[in-house]
């Protein structure tokens, strides 16, 4: 018995590492790329207001969300005070709730520590939660929590140093580059749940926000035009997905 244990456990640990490097392969293959192209207009904002280069690679390691840092950087240079500036960069951080509550249910396992799950938490990006969602459903589960690490690690260590790539290049790396860089986020978010798409209701909530977006600006304004297409939305194409398993239900 003693012969085979060490073998299962050198199997086990192989396989977890195994799934980390698919992590790392999978993020290197496109989106830790337009992860890291993104904060790279984050270094020239934190030299504006004085930061070090240090300081700034460490906001995109504790921080870890490009448009929480631009407020951050953009809160500094405004003069904003820091309880109004800390509340702000709350604010818009919660929209990561949702995504981490949805994709915590293919990370956690028995006896998880809470420490594991905080990391979780952690590297939990409009990216990261975007591709691992329709990645992991297809995985076993004991190799999902190493994949995602693999996976999220690599978009945040790409992003650390790109960063430092955008200060090193400051006054070089025009504003309206810089800006259109952070656009490309939302643009790979967008390929990439339609990629994850796949039924009816996956189709429905999106295309209901591309329709409702443009109207939602003009009755909500642009403090919460997100907010109001992704609750309406969302609830319907919740609805309509509930009715269809009740319909598939009830016909069986």
């Amino acid at each position: 018995m003693s012969s085979i244990t060490p073998s299962s456990d050198d199997e086990f640990a192989s396989t977890q590492w195994s799934a980390v490097f698919d992590g790392i392969k999978d993020a290197l293959r496109l989106p830790a790329w337009v992860v890291a192209a993104a904060l790279i207009g984050v270094g020239p904002l934190a030299q504006a207001v004085g930061h070090p280069i240090g300081a700034a690679m460490a906001s995109t390691v504790f921080v870890w969300a490009g448009p929480a840092q631009v407020l951050f950087y953009g809160g500094l240079g405004a003069g904003m005070a820091y309880p109004a500036l800390a509340f702000v960069i709350g604010l818009s951080s919660m929209r990561f709730l949702p995504m981490t509550m949805t994709i915590m249910q293919m990370l956690r396992r028995p006896k998880q520590s809470i420490l594991t799950q905080f990391a979780i938490a952690h590297f939990v990006t409009v990216t990261v939660w975007a591709e691992c969602l329709r990645r992991l459903p297809d995985m076993r589960e004991v190799d999902r929590v190493p994949y995602f690490f693999g996976f999220g690690i690599t978009c945040l260590v790409l992003s650390t140093f790109a960063t430092a790539f955008g200060y090193v290049l400051a006054g070089a790396v025009p504003t309206h580059f810089a800006a259109g860089l952070l656009f490309l986020t939302p643009v790979f978010f967008t390929c990439s749940i339609c990629a994850g798409a796949r039924d009816m209701p996956d189709w429905l909530a999106i295309g209901m926000g591309a329709v409702l977006e443009p109207l939602a600006l003009h009755v909500a304004g642009p403090e919460f035009d997100l907010l109001v297409t992704g609750l309406v939305g969302g609830t319907v194409a919740f609805v309509v997905k509930m009715n269809r398993r009740h319909t598939v239900g009830t016909l069986r």
